[in-house]
């Protein structure tokens, strides 16, 4: 018997009837990047996030880089210093973000009134590879894998 690992919401006091939540587990996206995407979406409405990512993936908005910014460019964006336009993430957000609104939809929550009220971020597990270098050296490969978690409210 194969014994796969189950995962628990990090989102605390989540009631059922006022609640609506969406995970992905262990997709290949820059958890760094991921991270100033739930910051950004936090407190927006389903459609706005949506048409949020959807601009950033047009490079049409910038996602505010606060926490992991070194060495990153400015934006000409109103309010944004450092920022960048993380195209695959914002991808994996905007199926998530899909997700959560066909789960409120059969739920029967009123679509147009949710307010995504908690976004998560997580590491998670670290693929562990290396790259062959001169003179029988190798050098680390390591790939963060990353976990995602939307949980929106009716407002």
């Amino acid at each position: 018997m194969i014994n796969l690992g189950r995962f628990n919401y990090a989102f605390q006091n989540y009631d059922t009837t006022r609640h609506v939540r969406a995970a992905v587990r262990e997709k290949q996206i820059s958890h760094k990047h991921a991270r100033e995407i739930a910051v950004q979406i936090k407190g927006l409405s389903i459609e706005k996030a949506r048409d949020y990512l959807h601009s950033v993936i047009n490079k049409q908005r910038a996602v505010p880089f606060r926490r992991y910014k070194n060495q990153v460019g400015h934006r000409s964006d109103p309010g944004v210093m450092s920022g960048r336009y993380p195209e695959k993430s914002a991808t994996e957000f905007i199926k998530l973000l899909d997700n959560l609104e066909s789960n409120a939809e059969y739920k029967g929550m009123d679509l147009d009134r949710l307010k995504i009220v908690n976004a998560t971020v997580h590491k998670g597990v670290l693929i562990k590879r290396f790259i062959p270098r001169a003179f029988g050296r190798a050098s680390p490969k390591n790939n963060v894998l990353t976990h995602i978690e939307l949980v929106a409210q009716e407002a």
